[in-house]
Parts: structure tokens; C-alpha cells; sequence
């Protein structure tokens, strides 16, 4: 079983750690008390396929005093967690908190003071720590890269899918594009023009026959594309998929594909621009 373990300071990227592993296949669960986590082993080891990742942070602050002992038990049953420890500069963490104007978890003084507060509280786990990570610089893609090539292998082949619209640029990351506008377009229709290609009347709207003829050719192709890449040793391949705004036509495929070969591959699936599409749509409507 592979333990891994995601602390550090709040606002230094925990939450995108965890799914960052969880793309990878663990099972992962956020601030469960050490106390419990060699249950937690022992219940996922049946069911986690190997892998399992806890995040815990200043939340469980009653619960971290007998954290070193629970390290130790678990190392001599034969379990070693992988500690990964996520650090930022106090500014960057400031700024960070501004922007999204949460409140710290400690919420008892000053921002800076919980901070500092914080930074003690953890010292014990950061210094137990196989890894630091920086992340004042990092973004969040960026930090979820780091991490996938720490901890995934071969058997964690990422296929990302991504809709877009082509108004609003091909996305350069991309491995291959496929043009979707080909296909029956819901914005000409005034019930499904509000909502986008994960709704079911929009789905249907979009599969036609021919539609559904259409999909079953590229969704082998893009099987075909994702086996070749992993096959000469790629850890990833992206597909973006393309209508016109990226609401409608582009989602509803990339969803279907993700819910097609997600039995084969590990596969992801972004919209990239659906929210700024219901957005202009909103406005549009708004009297």
C-alpha cells in the first residue's frame, strides 16, 4: 500500500494536492486524525488499489500530538507514508488569502499572526517531511504536475480531455483537435441555448444517428491516439474537442468520451470555456 500524506501551510495548495492524487487513482480523504489513519489503511487496502492519500492540516490541531507515534506503528507494520509537506512565503499566502477572501482556519488574530501560529503548530510534520514544496510560484497546474510525477508510474497514464470553443481561441497545449461543428447545434434552441452539453436534452439533442455515428468514429480514433502514446511511454496525451462557443456540442462529447474510456484510461476532462459561455448567455438574458 502506498500512503501519502499532504500537509503545510493553509493556502499553500493541500486541496489542489489531494486531487491532483486523486486524478492519479488514490482514494483520498481530507483531515482524518492520525489516530485513525492505520484503520483507514486497513479498510482501503481491500478497495484503494494500493494507493491512498490523507490531507491534514491546522484543522486537526487537537488531534496532531501523537502523530510521530503513529508514523512509527505504521512504519513497523510494514507501512512507510510519503510526507509531503506544501510551504509559501508568508506574502505570497496574504495575497493568496485576499483573493479569495477566505478566512484562516485559526481565524483568532491577524492573518499574519495565524500564519505564524500556523508555521509552529506544523513545525514537527515539516520537519518529518520526505518532500518541502514551495509553491509560492507555482500554480496550480503546475504544482499538480509536480506531484503526478512524483507519484504516478506507467499505470497512471493521463488521457486529458478538453472542450473548448473556437471563438475563443485552439488551445496550444493540445496533442490533437478535433473540429465538433459538424454536428446539430442546441443554441438554436431557446430552451437548451442556457444550459451546456452536460445536461441530458442537450446530450440528446447533440446524438443524433448520425451524430451518434459521428462520436463512435472519433471516440475509437481518440482510443487508438491515447493507446499509441502510452504505448511509446507518454504519461499524458490531451484531446481537445471544439464547437463553436464551447457550451454546448464540445462538452457534451468530451463527457461522453471520458465516460466511455474511463474503463481503459485514467482519463480527465476540462471545460475550458463553458463557464465564460453561460456567463455572456446570463447577461444576454438580463434585461
Amino acid at each position: 500500500m502506498r500512503f501519502v500524506v499532504i500537509t503545510g501551510l493553509s493556502g499553500a495548495g493541500k486541496t489542489t494536492g489531494l486531487h491532483a492524487l486523486e486524478d492519479l487513482g488514490y482514494f483520498t480523504a481530507d483531515n482524518v486524525p492520525p489516530a485513525l489513519w492505520p484503520q483507514l489503511l486497513k479498510q482501503a487496502s481491500t478497495t484503494a488499489k494500493g494507493r491512498l492519500a490523507v490531507g491534514i492540516d491546522i484543522r486537526t490541531r487537537a488531534f496532531l500530538d501523537n502523530v510521530a507515534e503513529i508514523i512509527a506503528e505504521l512504519k513497523n507494520s510494514g507501512v512507510s507514508p510519503e510526507i509531503v509537506f506544501l510551504d509559501a512565503s508568508d506574502d505570497i499566502l496574504v495575497r493568496r488569502y485576499n483573493l479569495t477572501r477566505r478566512t484562516h482556519p485559526l481565524g483568532q488574530a491577524a492573518l499574519t499572526v495565524d500564519i505564524a501560529t500556523e508555521r509552529d503548530v506544523l513545525g514537527d510534520l515539516r520537519a518529518a517531511a520526505d518532500v518541502v514544496l514551495d509553491t509560492s510560484n507555482l500554480t496550480a497546474g503546475q504544482l499538480r504536475d509536480d506531484l503526478w510525477e512524483r507519484f504516478g508510474d506507467l499505470s497512471s497514464f493521463r488521457l486529458r480531455l478538453m472542450s473548448f470553443g473556437f471563438k475563443r481561441g485552439v488551445p496550444i497545449d493540445a496533442d490533437n483537435v478535433f473540429d465538433l461543428r459538424s454536428l446539430p447545434n442546441p443554441y438554436y434552441d431557446e430552451a437548451l441555448r442556457p444550459i451546456d452539453g452536460r445536461e441530458a436534452a442537450v446530450q440528446a439533442y447533440v446524438f443524433t444517428p448520425a451524430g451518434l455515428e459521428f462520436y463512435a468514429h472519433l471516440r475509437d480514433f481518440v482510443s487508438m491516439l491515447a493507446a499509441q502514446a502510452l504505448a511509446k511511454g507518454r504519461s499524458s496525451y490531451t484531446i481537445a474537442v471544439g464547437c463553436t462557443g464551447g457550451q454546448h456540442r464540445s462538452v457534451a462529447v468530451a463527457e461522453r468520451l471520458h465516460h466511455d474510456l474511463a474503463d481503459t484510461f485514467l482519463c480527465r476532462v476540462e471545460h475550458r470555456d463553458v463557464a465564460q459561455a453561460l456567463a455572456e448567455h446570463r447577461k444576454e438574458a438580463t434585461p
